[in-house]
Formats: C-alpha cells, sequence, structure tokens
C-alpha cells in the first residue's frame, strides 16, 4: 500500500482517492469525489432494494444476519443527532452490534493519549469506524495511517469541519432519486443511459461558503450533465471557487444569484441551508440580512407543484413550518433515506452488497 509521507490532502485528488478505495471499490469512504456515477447510481439502487426487502418480516431477518458477524464503532466527537442515528440505524437494519464514543472526556484522550493512537485502539476491537470530527482532512488522514498499519479496517467519513459530507451527500442524492423517478421500478432499473437529473434545474440556499453538505453534494450532481445548479446567497456567504472551477471543468450549467423569491419559480428542488454561525470567530455572520434567502409562506403561491424542498436540518427561520405539511416537503424523507442508502454504503464496504441485489431479484423483483 502506497502510504503519503506528507499530507494526503495536500495530494491531486485523482491519488486522494486511489488511496482510499481498494481495487476501484469504495473502502475508505472520506471524500464526495470517490463517487463516481456508476458507483452513486448502484447505491441507490441497493438501497431502494433494502427498503423493500426490509419491509417484510422475513426480509428484516435475511438484511440482519448480513454482517451480525462484524462490529462497527461510531466515534461521534461533534455533535450530532441524525448522522449518528441514521448510522446506528444502518448498522442495526445489516444486524452489526455497534458501540460509540461521543465524548473524548470518557476515554483515554484525558490522560494524554492522542486522538490518532485513540483511533488506532479502536481498530483493534472493532471492523469499521465511521467517524464525526470538528477538523477538516481528520478523517481523510486517519484513513492514511490505518493503511499503514497491519489491521487496516474501513474508516467513514461521518462528517469533516466545513469541509465533507460524503454521506449526507449520498442521502441527499438519493432522495432527489426518489422525487424524480415516480416509481420503485423506475428507480431500479439499470440502463447505463438513464440520467434522472438532465434539464433539472436544483438551487442551494444559505451559507453555502460553509455549508459542508452543500459542497459534497455539489460533488455529486457533477456527475450527470445537463443537470444545472443555482446557488442563491449572500456574497459573503456564497459558495466556494473550487466547487465552482469544478463544475466548470466538468461543464456543469450553474449560477450564481442573490435573490430567492425572483429564483424560486424556476427550480424543480431547492436545498436550503442554516447560517453555520458556529464556524464564526466573532459572530459577524449574524449581521448578514437572510431574508431573501429564506423560504417564508408568503411564497408557496410561486411554487412548482412538483417541486421538492431539501433541508440537512437542523433549520431555524431559513424555512418556515408552514411547508412541514406541504407535500413538496421532502427533508423528513430525506432523514429515512439516510439509513437505507447508509446500509447500502456499508454493504457495498463490505463487498455483501451482492447479496441483497440477489436477494431481491428472488423474492421481489415481480
Amino acid at each position: 500500500m502506497d502510504i503519503p509521507s506528507e499530507d494526503p490532502t495536500s495530494l491531486p485528488t485523482p491519488r486522494r482517492v486511489r488511496l482510499l478505495n481498494r481495487e476501484d471499490r469504495l473502502y475508505h469512504v472520506i471524500l464526495a469525489q470517490q463517487f463516481d456515477r456508476d458507483i452513486i447510481d448502484h447505491l441507490c439502487r441497493i438501497a431502494e432494494m433494502t427498503r423493500i426487502i426490509g419491509d417484510t418480516r422475513a426480509g428484516a431477518r435475511f438484511l440482519n444476519s448480513i454482517l451480525s458477524h462484524k462490529r462497527a464503532m461510531l466515534y461521534f466527537i461533534q455533535p450530532s443527532t441524525r448522522t449518528f442515528l441514521s448510522f446506528a440505524a444502518a448498522c442495526q437494519i445489516l444486524g452489526m452490534p455497534y458501540n460509540d464514543v461521543r465524548d473524548p472526556s470518557t476515554s483515554s484522550e484525558v490522560k494524554g493519549e492522542t486522538e490518532d493512537d485513540t483511533v488506532r485502539v479502536l481498530s483493534q476491537y472493532f471492523d469499521i469506524i465511521i467517524m464525526r470530527h470538528p477538523s477538516e482532512g481528520f478523517a481523510e488522514t486517519m484513513a492514511n495511517k490505518l493503511n499503514g498499519i497491519r489491521r487496516c479496517i474501513p474508516l467513514l467519513n461521518g462528517g469533516s469541519g466545513k469541509d465533507q459530507h460524503p454521506t449526507q451527500a449520498l442521502l441527499d442524492i438519493y432522495t432527489l432519486y426518489r422525487c424524480f423517478a415516480p416509481s420503485s421500478v423506475e428507480r431500479i432499473r439499470q440502463d447505463p443511459e438513464r440520467n434522472l437529473f438532465a434539464g433539472k434545474t436544483i438551487a442551494f440556499v444559505g451559507d453555502l461558503k460553509r455549508g459542508r453538505t452543500v459542497r459534497s453534494l455539489a460533488y455529486l450532481l457533477a456527475r450527470y450533465p445537463g443537470v444545472r445548479l443555482l446557488f442563491v446567497a449572500p456574497d459573503e456567504l456564497q459558495i466556494g471557487d473550487d466547487i465552482l472551477e469544478h463544475l466548470t471543468r466538468n461543464e456543469i450549467e450553474h449560477e450564481l444569484k442573490s435573490d430567492l423569491p425572483k429564483t424560486i419559480g424556476e427550480c424543480n428542488a431547492v436545498y436550503m441551508t442554516r447560517l453555520q454561525d458556529e464556524h464564526d470567530k466573532d459572530g459577524e455572520s449574524r449581521s448578514i440580512d437572510l431574508s431573501r434567502f429564506s423560504l417564508t409562506p408568503e411564497l408557496q403561491d410561486q411554487l412548482r407543484p412538483d417541486l421538492a424542498i431539501l433541508h440537512p436540518l437542523p433549520r431555524r427561520a431559513e424555512l418556515d413550518t408552514c411547508y412541514d405539511s406541504d407535500p413538496r416537503a421532502k427533508y423528513w424523507d430525506q432523514m429515512r433515506n439516510g439509513m437505507w442508502v447508509r446500509a447500502a454504503l456499508i454493504a457495498h464496504v463490505f463487498n455483501v452488497d451482492g447479496q441483497i441485489l440477489d436477494h431481491y431479484y428472488s423474492h421481489f423483483n415481480y
């Protein structure tokens, strides 16, 4: 295994991806750039099959046997509700016991143990580590360090600072798949020419500069020619140049916008985000006027009937509760979709996704 001597985050992206994958399969899941169009489509299909199988008692028992011989560690030292519970549920779906560390004060780190050593210790007890960490690059650094020890196990990034949240992007794109495909049959259909996103306009709204979910989902959507992306934000919180350059290189149509009411009518989907003021140094972003970047009750009549409203949650004033009962609201579906697509991802990492596919075609392919 090629172990980089320098900071892996400074390497060219293709080499970073090679270091994280195994024989062209996902192994450590750290970057959204690891997901090409084929693997996105495959994981969405496996997620759809998993939820159909899991809806029956016999199917749930089958799923519960797939990884009952493996153990997972949820190392979440940054606050989390949805991501933690979603991964916990995904482990339970696949019958995989898990333990968690959510407070470093209960670990040997209070005795001076480094975070690096803590992760190495965890790798001796478990078969996969699912990590949420406040520092950008830490998950990738640890994945590459695990590559250099005898017992290397997969590491999944459950969110890293302001940088990446690849599995959130995966559940977001799976949610869009379900919105743009009318039936499970169409979602599961394997057609290399199918592109559900061609001709669709998707708007990202809010704090895009520091929104790791937005960054990761933009990377995934860039795999689909013909999609159009709008970035609706105040200048101070607009999406970074690195994302814009990536979209330009991949010939993805995109525009910067500064007023949601003037934009919303042309969208097939809108992805709302909250102000990420936990990244402020002196509360500087709280003075920014976000009134033009909120879904208010007054905008309901301007929305397309088939609009999909997404939000990674938690929310603040940018998404009024009047939308909660609106059939266009898909943010509650996002939460449930997360456990199915994360179960599909874990199954893929352990190379048992083929068992799910075989079981589906044997029992549910009517």
